[in-house]
């Protein structure tokens, strides 16, 4: 039996601005199996977002899929009609989204704002708005807000960052969900609200038996709360192993990069970080997109483009280094 939740095959996302198209995603392979927690890691700018947006037909009017296709249990996302979509948004996934006060409709109380993602998303109950309203109390409170009957008369504004968050989070699993994603669910908080936060996400999606797909700059946070890593660059996923695997036998000259910027415990000089920076969208280079920065380059990175190679139960290396 396929246990394949969420499958992008080939994945190319350009935007249009003045200058032409900014080349985004550059031909995504990504995976995720049902019930399994998957963390992708990468630089500001490196497509994270665009590529999650992606599943749920969310991008930017500006965006243009020039090829690839998306799959969410087993049907293709893109060829989706309005009804099936809506229903992909509404019971399938949700998303916690990067800035919370963004996210939030500032002029609607939170109970409002609940209390239309439950009716909307197929799972209404018959009865009266008082069973969606405590539905809502209950969503606050499994979000650990404080007082959640008050909470949901309250507007975004009276809130702090940390329970705007929670807000969010609650909106997200106000209803049964296969997936969840969550876009850098801790951005802008205190490092005491961030872990607060995480482990929220992670006990949430452990005890409902969801997928969990996590955009984290963070490496730690990936290695805490994540079954497999995703290593992202420039629009392309370079790696992608078990959480542990990613670790202790990283490959792709970035991966290595990445974790040498880790300070060390034992204070063991100061990291000098990579070298340059993420190409420019708009004219990438041909290759590998990492060839710019890679001390290990040579002209066939130069010509051609790596794709996925296995090196292990589960290990996957998009560099010419392990063909």
């Amino acid at each position: 039996m396929d246990d394949k939740l969420v499958v992008i095959k080939d994945l190319h996302v350009w935007f249009r601005v003045f200058g032409g198209y900014l080349k985004v995603l550059n031909g995504v392979n990504f995976t995720v199996r049902a019930g399994e927690k998957v963390a992708i890691v990468g630089e500001t700018g490196c497509g994270k977002t665009t590529t999650v947006k992606s599943i749920l037909r969310i991008l930017a009017p500006q965006a243009k899929v020039v090829r690839g296709e998306i799959f969410f249990k087993g049907e293709d996302v893109l060829k989706m009609r309005p009804p099936r979509l809506q229903h992909l948004r509404g019971s399938g996934a949700s998303m916690i989204f990067q800035d919370p006060t963004a996210a939030l409709n500032p002029v609607f109380t939170l109970g409002d704002q609940i209390s239309e993602i439950i009716r909307y998303s197929g799972s209404r109950p018959e009865g009266s708005g008082a069973e969606i309203r405590q539905l809502a109390i209950k969503a606050l409170r499994e979000a650990m807000l404080p007082d959640p009957e008050r909470m949901l008369d309250n507007y975004p504004f009276q809130l702090s960052g940390g329970m705007r968050q929670r807000a969010c989070i609650a909106m997200a699993l106000a209803t049964p969900r296969e997936l969840l994603i969550a876009d850098e669910p801790t951005t802008n908080l205190d490092v005491t609200i961030q872990d607060q936060v995480l482990r929220l996400v992670k006990t949430l999606v452990v005890q409902r038996g969801m997928s969990l797909i996590l955009i984290t700059h963070s490496l730690g946070v990936a290695r805490e709360t994540s079954d497999r890593v995703y290593i992202m660059y420039a629009g392309s996923m370079v790696e992608a192993a078990p959480t542990g695997e990613i670790f202790e036998r990283p490959l792709h000259p970035y991966t290595q990069g990445l974790l040498s910027c880790i300070p060390k415990l034992t204070g063991e000089g100061v990291a000098e970080g990579i070298p340059g920076r993420i190409p420019d969208y708009l004219n990438p280079p041909p290759g590998c997109r990492f060839e710019p920065r890679c001390p290990h380059a040579t002209e066939r990175c130069r010509r051609s483009k790596p794709e996925f190679a296995r090196v292990g139960d589960g290990h996957e290396v998009a560099c010419f280094l392990y063909y």
